[in-house]
């Protein structure tokens, strides 16, 4: 497929909705270790422990690789700047602000100083190298001030990456994952924060300090370089570049390099030790699709859950810490198996419903009503289709399905594929 045949390329990619869900759930799992509920603050990680400790960040990664891929593919010559950041900021600014406040309700406003909410609210938290900053109010949300801020640049990303001839992508995706690698090295230069020692138990972040973190895995211009992998990616199989790797060998490369992650040195696990592979498999999930082949990620139910996975992410774990907070309450000591194992699951369902709420009512209206300016809607809009086309941006959306005609759409890049603003 090459990049002069867009009109005809699917427009929908569904089976990147689908596994949107499944990285989203990987998050949430990591987040669950982080709610101690079968082992006490300060020992040693149990074994479930362990084996999720990169998986929050293997989410991430996904998460911001997938939304320079999908804005990419769905980009059209007739958007605008105007329009494109746009339906952005309508797609997140709402979910962000109905779970600020939920956060603000349940806990946050106990914990966290007026600057900081003021810098959460308006999406600028990750800018600050303070941990109670950057990981203030929803934690969450963090992402959303790298994605808002990879928004701003795509146009003119686009427009450069655009000008790399075909047979060049390759050497600057390399390039880029080869900046990727670098970055933990720059971090560990940086120097430490005040009062802090690698020996304190206390500190979470592998035995570096809270600025080294925020370099190598919230820095926004730097996670930019994972966004930047993923509008490269696109290109390479928009012009026929793909190397025909598949998703099961992908998804194989993948399980190795999570693997092998959770032996590396920590800052490498932030992001650097599965960002490439994480771009392949985005790529290989996405030509699957257009060549037609069969994939269990594009059934109802997860293309539903993938719609869901947007208000999931920002919901699960202001929900979880409060659960949390609910069942310690009192408690000298830790849940038992069954009974973690009862919270977690009903965290799970609470956490679903809430997301099916927050879609329902909230995102999907607003997205109908509002990314488009009035001169562009539909005048018989609010179907299925629709809602589906309209899905947008971020872990919820929807991407296009195949469909052989040329697009009609006035506006073609509202939303073809939703980018991903991810945890």
């Amino acid at each position: 497929m090459s990049e002069s045949t867009a009109a005809q390329r699917p427009a929908r990619i569904e089976s990147l909705t689908g596994v949107r869900f499944i990285a989203a759930f990987m998050v949430f799992l990591f987040h669950v270790s982080l709610l101690k509920l079968f082992a006490a603050y300060g020992t040693d990680e149990g074994p479930y422990d362990k084996l999720v400790h990169n998986a929050g960040f293997l989410g991430v990664t996904f998460f911001f690789v997938l939304s320079g891929f999908v804005l990419t593919w769905s980009a059209r010559d007739s958007d605008t700047a105007a329009r494109f950041l746009r339906r952005r900021v309508v797609k997140i600014f709402p979910n962000h602000i109905v779970t600020f406040a939920l956060a603000m309700v349940l806990y946050a406003s106990l914990f966290w100083p007026d600057s900081s909410a003021v810098l959460n609210f308006f999406l600028v938290q990750a800018w600050s190298p303070k941990e109670v900053v950057f990981f203030s109010i929803n934690i969450p949300a963090w992402s959303l001030s790298c994605e808002l801020f990879f928004y701003l640049l795509f146009p003119l990303l686009l427009w450069a990456v655009r000008k790399i001839r075909p047979e060049h992508l390759w050497w600057y995706a390399g390039g880029v994952a080869a900046l990727i690698l670098v970055v933990p090295l720059i971090a560990r230069a940086l120097p430490a924060d005040p009062m802090f020692s690698p020996a304190n138990v206390g500190t979470p972040y592998g035995g570096h300090s809270a600025t080294q973190f925020w370099f190598a895995g919230i820095f926004p211009p730097v996670r930019l370089l994972d966004f930047v992998l993923g509008i490269l990616a696109a290109r390479i199989v928009l012009a026929g570049r793909w190397i025909g790797l598949r998703t099961v060998p992908a998804v194989g490369i993948l399980v190795a390099s999570y693997a092998a992650s959770l032996a590396e040195p920590w800052l490498y696990q932030v992001n650097a030790a599965n960002v490439l592979p994480l771009a392949l498999l985005i790529a290989a999930i996405a030509t699957a699709d257009v060549q037609g082949r069969r994939s269990a990620l594009r059934s109802p139910v997860m293309r539903r859950l993938g719609e869901w996975s947007f208000a999931f992410y920002l919901l699960h774990w202001s929900l979880g810490l409060w659960i949390k907070l609910r069942t310690s309450a009192g408690r000298q000591h830790d849940l038992s198996v069954p009974a973690g194992l009862g919270v977690i699951a009903g965290l799970l369902a609470v956490t679903l419903v809430a997301s099916w709420l927050l879609f329902t009512l909230v995102e999907d209206p607003v997205m109908r009503r509002w990314s488009k300016p009035r001169s562009a809607r539909r005048p018989h809009g609010g179907g299925a289709a629709d809602r589906r086309e309209l899905a947008g941006t971020g872990l919820a959306g929807t991407e296009p399905r195949p469909d052989p005609r040329p697009d009609p759409r006035p506006d073609p890049g509202v939303a073809g594929v939703p980018d991903a603003a991810g945890p």
